[in-house]
């Protein structure tokens, strides 16, 4: 009985936070992350990104390589911090209440740093496989933007 109490008890919450440096000024880094949709120039998983409105709050939708599509919600966009922080409001992906931002930030005299970071419940799956699946996304989607930013 004790398991099922276990089991009902409310997901916690996980967060993931990678980074890695880019030999590129920050502004040219941040142009090359681009707009809410720019995703699908640098993220090796997403196919194509679209638009949409929604009671006034932009979305893009993301179609993925191998299938399957995300609908995110931008919640914040600052262009001075060279930041932008999304939702997930629908997705395959083993998360809920996910909220994430992706940041360029200065380092050394020409480089710069991005970080991405999220905070989610696991849905459907353990913690460390949530945990798994959001990390690989941030590691494959940072090694574009390097690979974009520094062509």
């Amino acid at each position: 009985m004790a398991f099922a109490t276990i089991a009902a008890a409310p997901a916690f919450a996980v967060e993931v936070t990678e980074a890695t440096p880019v030999n590129a000024k920050p502004e040219k880094v941040w142009a090359t992350i681009g707009g809410f949709c720019g995703i699908s120039q640098w993220h090796p998983a997403v196919e194509a990104c679209a638009l949409s409105t929604s009671n006034g709050k932009q979305l893009r939708t993301l179609t993925l390589k191998g299938g399957g599509t995300i609908v995110e919600e931008q919640l914040g966009r600052d262009e001075a911090a060279m930041k932008y922080s999304y939702a997930i409001i629908e997705s395959p992906l083993p998360v809920a209440n996910y909220v994430a931002t992706i940041q360029v930030e200065p380092s050394g005299s020409a480089g710069s740093k991005v970080t991405w970071s999220g905070r989610f419940e696991p849905k459907g799956a353990s913690a460390a496989e949530a945990k798994g699946v959001i990390d690989g996304i941030y590691v494959k989607g940072l090694a574009g933007i390097v690979d974009g930013a520094t062509k």
